[in-house]
C-alpha cells in the first residue's frame, strides 16, 4: 500500500488517508438520495438513479485513486442535474432517455479534449493571478455551500424590488435577499454547534479534526432529533429497476432519435456544449482551486503535465479519470458525473493520495445496502466542515495583488462571482471575460493565449445562448 500510493513521499500515511475518505464521502454523500429525486422529477424510476448514482460514483473515483493515484471522488453532480431535469427535459422538451444520450456524448467530447490535450493547454493558459483567485473562490464557493446547508441563511422577498408579468400584473418584492436565520430551530443550532466544535478541535490540532467534529455532531443531533434514518428502497428493488435506464441513452427515445429531426439538430448541438462547458471548467476549477495550494498537483508535476505526451502526470490521470466518468454514468442511467468540490474537506482533513479516494469508493459500495443509515448524517453535521475547509482555502487570495485594478477586477469575477453565481464555470468564464478585457484595455492583448481567447469566445456564446428565450 505504501509502494503504490506513496505515501511517505506525499506527506501522509494510512490512517490520515481512511479519515480523510470518511470526511470527504459523509461531505457528498447527500447525492445518494438527492440525485435520484431529482433525476425522477424526469419520469426516471428512483431505484434504477439511486443505483446509477452509486455505479458511477465508485468507478469514477476508483480510476480517479488507483489511476491518478490523488484524493478526488466523483459523482453525478448539483447544478448538473437540475439542468438535465428543468430545462433539458422540462423547457427543452426532450425525453430524459435523450437527455442522458446527451450527457454520454458530452462525455465523449471531455474524452477527446482531454486525450488531445485541450484541457491540459486550458489549464497551462490560465494566468497565476487567476489560478490564486479560483483557489480562493472555491473556498468561498464551499463555504457559501456550507452555510447554506446548515440552515444558517434564509432568503426573503424584497420590498423594494418588482416584477412585471406578461399579464400586466406587477408583482412587489419579488426578488430575494438572503439574511442570518433565527438560532431557533434544532437543525441550526446543531450546526452551529457542530461549526463552534471543528473550530477548537482544528485549533488545537486535533489529529482527524474535521471526520471528529462530523461523528460528534451527528451524535448529538440524535437527542435533537435531527440525526434519523432516512426512507428508502431496498437494494433488491432498486436493483430490479437498473435495466429501466442501464443503455437507456443508447434506444429510441436516445441517442437513435436525438438526430432524427433536423430541425432540432442547433438545440441539440447547443445543449451538449452547454453541458460539456461547464462540466470541464466545474472540474478544472475543483482541481485548481485544491491541488495546488495544497501541493497534490506540484509544480514539478504541473511542469511534467505541459511536457508530457500521453499520461504520465497525476494531472493527466486525473483529467482522464473524469472525463470517462461522465459517460459512464450516463450508460447506467445518471446525469454529468463530476468531480466534487466537497473533495475539499477530506484534502482539509489531510487527505494526499489515491487511498483517500478508494476509502470514498468502498463507502459508496456499502451505501448501496445502508442507505438509511448513510442518508442519517444530517447536513447539519457535514456544513460545519464545509465551512471550516472553505476559510481554510481562502489564504490563496493572498498572493492577488488586490491594490492593482487590472489584477483585481478579473480575480474578482474568478473567486468573489463564483461563489455569487453559485457556478465554479461561470465565475471562472467571467474572470476569463474581464481578463482578457482588461489586457485589451491595457493595450497588452498580445500576452493572451489563444487558448484562452478561444475559452472565453465559448463562455461568451454561452452566455449569449443562455440569454435567448427557448
Amino acid at each position: 500500500m505504501e509502494n503504490y500510493f506513496k505515501l511517505k513521499e506525499n506527506g501522509t500515511n494510512v490512517r490520515t488517508e481512511i479519515l480523510a475518505g470518511l470526511t470527504t464521502f459523509f461531505a457528498m454523500a447527500y447525492i445518494i438520495m438527492v440525485n435520484p429525486s431529482m433525476l425522477g422529477q424526469a419520469g426516471m424510476p428512483w431505484g434504477a438513479v439511486f443505483l446509477a448514482t452509486i455505479i458511477a460514483s465508485v468507478i469514477g473515483t476508483l480510476v480517479m485513486g488507483l489511476v491518478a493515484n490523488v484524493p478526488y471522488a466523483q459523482a453525478p453532480g448539483m447544478g448538473l442535474n437540475a439542468f438535465f431535469v428543468f430545462t433539458v427535459v422540462f423547457n427543452l422538451g426532450f425525453k430524459w432517455q435523450e437527455a442522458l444520450a446527451m450527457v454520454f456524448l458530452c462525455g465523449v467530447i471531455n474524452i477527446l479534449i482531454t486525450v488531445t490535450k485541450i484541457r491540459k493547454l486550458i489549464i497551462k493558459a490560465i494566468p497565476v493571478s487567476l489560478q490564486n483567485a479560483i483557489g480562493g473562490g472555491i473556498g468561498i464557493f464551499i463555504a457559501y455551500i456550507g452555510i447554506k446547508s446548515a440552515g444558517l441563511l434564509t432568503f426573503t422577498s424584497d420590498p423594494g424590488t418588482y416584477e412585471l408579468l406578461d399579464s400586466g400584473t406587477v408583482i412587489a418584492g419579488s426578488s430575494a435577499v438572503p439574511a442570518m436565520a433565527a438560532l431557533n430551530t434544532p437543525a441550526v443550532l446543531l450546526a452551529v454547534i457542530g461549526l463552534i466544535l471543528t473550530a477548537i478541535l482544528l485549533i488545537l490540532k486535533v489529529k482527524g479534526a474535521i471526520f471528529i467534529g462530523i461523528v460528534v455532531t451527528a451524535l448529538v443531533g440524535i437527542p435533537l432529533d435531527v440525526t434519523k434514518l432516512g426512507d428508502t428502497m431496498s437494494f433488491s428493488e432498486a436493483l430490479s429497476q437498473l435495466p429501466t435506464t442501464f443503455l437507456a441513452a443508447f434506444g429510441k427515445p436516445g441517442l437513435l432519435s436525438l438526430f432524427s429531426d433536423v430541425s432540432k439538430l442547433p438545440l441539440v448541438l447547443i445543449t451538449i456544449f452547454s453541458f460539456s462547458l461547464s462540466d470541464t471548467f466545474d472540474t478544472i476549477g475543483t482541481f485548481i482551486g485544491t491541488g495546488r495550494q495544497t501541493g497534490i498537483f506540484s509544480d514539478d508535476d504541473m511542469k511534467a503535465m505541459e511536457e508530457s505526451s500521453g499520461f504520465k502526470s497525476k494531472m493527466d490521470k486525473a483529467l482522464f479519470a473524469d472525463a470517462i466518468a461522465t459517460s459512464i454514468g450516463a450508460i447506467f442511467g445518471t446525469s454529468n458525473t463530476t468531480t466534487y468540490v466537497e473533495s475539499a474537506a477530506g484534502i482539509g482533513a489531510g487527505g494526499r493520495t489515491g487511498l483517500t479516494s478508494v476509502v470514498v469508493a468502498i463507502l459508496f459500495v456499502l451505501s448501496a445496502f445502508f442507505a438509511p443509515v448513510i442518508s442519517a448524517i444530517p447536513a447539519a453535521a457535514t456544513a460545519p466542515a464545509l465551512i471550516i475547509v472553505g476559510i481554510m482555502m481562502l489564504s490563496a487570495f493572498k498572493d492577488i495583488e488586490w491594490a492593482e485594478l487590472s489584477v483585481a477586477i478579473p480575480a474578482f469575477f474568478a473567486g468573489i462571482f463564483m461563489a455569487l453565481a453559485y457556478s465554479i464555470s461561470y465565475g471562472i468564464g467571467t474572470g476569463f471575460i474581464f481578463y482578457c478585457i482588461v489586457k485589451i484595455a491595457k493595450g497588452e492583448a498580445k500576452e493572451i493565449s489563444p487558448v484562452l481567447w478561444i475559452s472565453t469566445l465559448l463562455f461568451v456564446l454561452n452566455f449569449v445562448l443562455m440569454s435567448l428565450p427557448l
